[in-house]
């Protein structure tokens, strides 16, 4: 996994965070193997951050320490629990080794920040040919700035990518002129680009769209009714349970495996990841669900 880390700082309450960290400790939760390449400080921040990971079992796939502060967000709650923010931050990619994974999943400022972006961006396309990629967009253009500096990067990290998951907010700030669905078909229109996009749509719920060759599938699940506390990490947490649930199609052959599925495969993988983000957005800050609390909710 690759992408930044962040001290979340909400009402003078800090938490480890970030959308890669976010990511990472909730794929480990759920029980799968995680190595995340991120950086940060050696400093009392980027110290509560690795203990973070640490608790979760994530390992560091390179040594983090390539900052000379450790990011930090500073996070309002508005009445309805979605969270705005003001951010410090710094990107770069720490020396990684480049070895076989099962899958890569990119998020967020990694292929959009300098100076890290660069060889984000040159790494991704150097394994795509063998690896399975899947690319969260989930933009921050108070971060990145405006649609112009941001979308060929986008387009590019997307065209190495497998799969690729984004909020209706993303694509609207990449296309302000276009539908969600118009948007997700440019995207499986890249040549030898994505099979999937799914989108998330807040409250609303989430809607997946693929192709394989000339057929396409498309549809829709329901946001699950929950009392909403606040809204940190649980786009995060939605693309971990979608790789999650994913897990046994991805690896190499991915792209065949995934373009292969119905629509009540995507229903059930969006199915899994809303469940999992109705239990983040029912607790303070980003604190996904283990499996097991999973599993009991469900029964």
């Amino acid at each position: 996994m690759i992408g930044e880390a962040v001290l979340d700082v909400v009402e003078g309450d800090e938490r480890p965070g970030g959308s890669a960290v976010n990511t990472a400790v909730a794929l480990a939760r759920l029980g799968r193997p995680v190595r995340l390449a991120t950086a940060y400080a050696e400093d009392p921040a980027g110290a509560r951050i690795a203990r973070h990971l640490a608790a979760a079992g994530v390992e560091l796939a390179g040594d983090p320490h390539v900052l000379a502060s450790t990011p930090r967000a500073e996070a309002v709650i508005d009445a309805a629990g979605a969270a705005s923010y003001t951010f410090d931050i710094g990107w770069q990619l720490p020396v990684v080794p480049e070895e076989a994974a099962h899958v890569v999943h990119v998020t967020s400022l990694a292929p959009l920040l300098d100076p890290g972006a660069g060889e984000v961006l040159a790494l991704v396309e150097r394994i795509a040919p063998t690896a399975c990629l899947t690319y969260d967009v989930n933009l921050r253009p108070a971060i990145t700035g405006a649609r112009s500096q941001v979308l060929e990067r986008v387009l590019r990290t997307a065209s190495a990518a497998t799969l690729v998951k984004a909020s209706d907010e993303d694509l609207l700030a990449l296309w302000p002129d276009r539908s969600v669905g118009e948007s997700a078909s440019a995207l499986l229109a890249i040549p030898g680009g994505p099979v999937a996009v799914v989108v998330t749509h807040g409250g609303e719920g989430a809607s997946w769209h693929a192709c394989s060759g000339p057929d396409w599938s498309t549809g829709g699940v329901h946001a699950e009714e929950v009392a909403v506390v606040d809204t940190i990490g649980a786009g995060d947490t939605f693309a971990a349970a979608l790789v999650d649930h994913l897990w046994p199609l991805l690896g190499a052959g991915a792209r065949d495996r995934l373009a292969a599925l119905g629509p009540e495969d995507w229903s059930a993988a969006l199915t899994h990841a809303a469940h999992a983000a109705a239990v983040t957005v029912g607790r303070v800050g980003a604190d996904p669900p283990t499996r097991a609390e999973l599993d009991a909710s469900d029964e």
